[in-house]
Formats: C-alpha cells, structure tokens, sequence
C-alpha cells in the first residue's frame, strides 16, 4: 500500500524537472490554474523507486488526487497573502536552493563520473588495511582506570567475564550479550584498543586497562580465524557512493574557495 510520508520531496523534484505543458498534458486545473501530467509522472516514479514497487494505477490517482488538494490550499494561502510573509518566503527561498543545489550537484556527478577505476583503486586500499586475522572479542567499558582495575581484580579471582561485563560495562549495545563484539578486524576499532587485541591470544584478557577515548576498556580475546574481506563487487555500490560524496565535498570547496565572500 502506498503512502505519501515524502511527498514534499517527490513534489520538490517533480518542479524542478517538470517543463510547461499543454492542456492536453494536464491531469486536472483547479480555478483556472493547470496541473501538469508531467509533474504528476515525475511524483509517481519517485515514489514507486522509493517503495520498490511499480508506478500502478492506484499511486496515479492517489498522486493525481494529492496534487489537486495541495493546488487548492496553495491557492488559499496565496489568496490570504501568506506568501509574502517573511518567514515563509524565507522558507521558500530554502526549498528552491535545495532543489538547485540538489540539481548543481548531479550535474556535476553526470560529467565527472565515478569510474572503474577509481573504485578499484579505492578498493585495493581498503583490502590492504583489512588485514589477514579476524578476531572474536568481548569488552567491557568503564569511565575511570580504577573501575577497570577493580574488574580485572575480581576476573583474576575467578568472576566471568560475561557476568562482569553485563553488570558494569558502559556499552550498551554490547553489555547486554556479555560484552561481545563479535567477528571484526583490528581496523574496525580504534588504535589502542586493536593493538592490545592483537598481542591477546585466545581465552586472554587484558590485565591492565586499556584507554580510547570511549573510557577504559577491558579485552578479552575468544577466538581468532583467517580474515576474508568483501569483495569488490560487493562493496562497489558502497565505495561508489563514497567517492561521489567525496568529489562532491571538493567540488563545493573548491567553489567556495574561488568565491569572493564577506563576513
């Protein structure tokens, strides 16, 4: 079933990608006012993206119907002179930079592709640094040295680890099970933490605390197994986006470097 939760960002879109029409292109007019079918098409396809789903006509009506409502209270409020209050033209200023902002960009993106090798290039990096081990790890996190001394005092005298770590560990997402992590390379955690988990050896802990800038970590090594990263084809999607976002982010600096601004 179709719903409109984004339909604001559909009308956006469609606006900007919508050319003038002939009445014969129109799906209704409201008070003289046309609504055209491209628009109405543009909606429906961005919409049927969104869910995964087909342009049926069932979304049609519901956009056709939708569009109709939405003229006649712009209408309204253009009749009530909302328009010109400064809040919201200011408002309206936003929408049409975002639209043409958005459109600056996939232009951009549309002559300077993304290429093949580029995502290779960036993939080979990341194999590198993924490294040859993977590790089975359990933590428990505590704010102050001395709580993790007082932890590892009572791990020495026998407590499990899992027992301790749902008690006192301040990571939430991991306190729960125990303190574990799960399967991960060194390169998933932060510097200290993946040196002091790679010198463990299975059934190992750490017995003297390790600091990051979460707090103070305790570590315990479960199990380690050969490493086998993603392989480029399952990460391409992934590492293309990355390099859009990156060129885009250069692209907007560069801008702004060549702009004479003044504050």
């Amino acid at each position: 079933m179709y719903k409109l939760p984004r339909f604001l960002t559909a009308v956006a879109l469609a606006c900007a990608l919508a050319a003038p029409a002939a009445r014969a292109q129109n799906i209704a007019t409201v008070n003289g006012k046309p609504i055209p079918q491209s628009m109405a098409d543009a909606i429906a396809a961005s919409m049927a993206k969104q869910q995964g789903e087909q342009v049926t006509p069932k979304l049609k009506d519901m956009v056709k119907q939708e569009l109709i409502n939405r003229e006649v209270m712009v209408q309204e409020a253009d009749k009530l002179g909302l328009d010109k209050a400064p809040e919201v033209r200011d408002e309206i200023h936003i929408a049409e930079q975002n639209i043409l902002i958005r459109a600056l960009f996939n232009s951009y993106l549309q002559k300077h592709p993304v290429t093949d090798a580029q995502i290779k290039a960036k993939y080979d990096d990341f194999a590198k640094s993924y490294g040859t081990t993977e590790y089975k790890a359990q933590h428990i996190l505590v704010p102050s040295e001395k709580e993790a001394m007082d932890i590892i005092a009572q791990l020495k005298k026998g407590a499990k680890f899992g027992d301790l770590a749902k008690k006192y560990s301040k990571d939430t997402g991991s306190a729960a099970h125990g303190g574990d992590l799960g399967w991960s390379t060194p390169s998933n955690y932060v510097k200290p933490f993946a040196e002091a988990l790679a010198k463990l050896k299975p059934g190992q802990y750490t017995e003297t605390p390790v600091q990051s800038q979460f707090g103070w970590h305790i570590i315990k090594l479960d199990a380690t197994r050969p490493a086998k990263a993603p392989t480029l084809d399952q990460l391409k999607p992934q590492i293309q986006a990355e390099l859009q976002r990156e060129a885009i982010a250069k692209y907007q600096a560069d801008l702004r470097a060549k702009a004479k601004i003044t504050e």
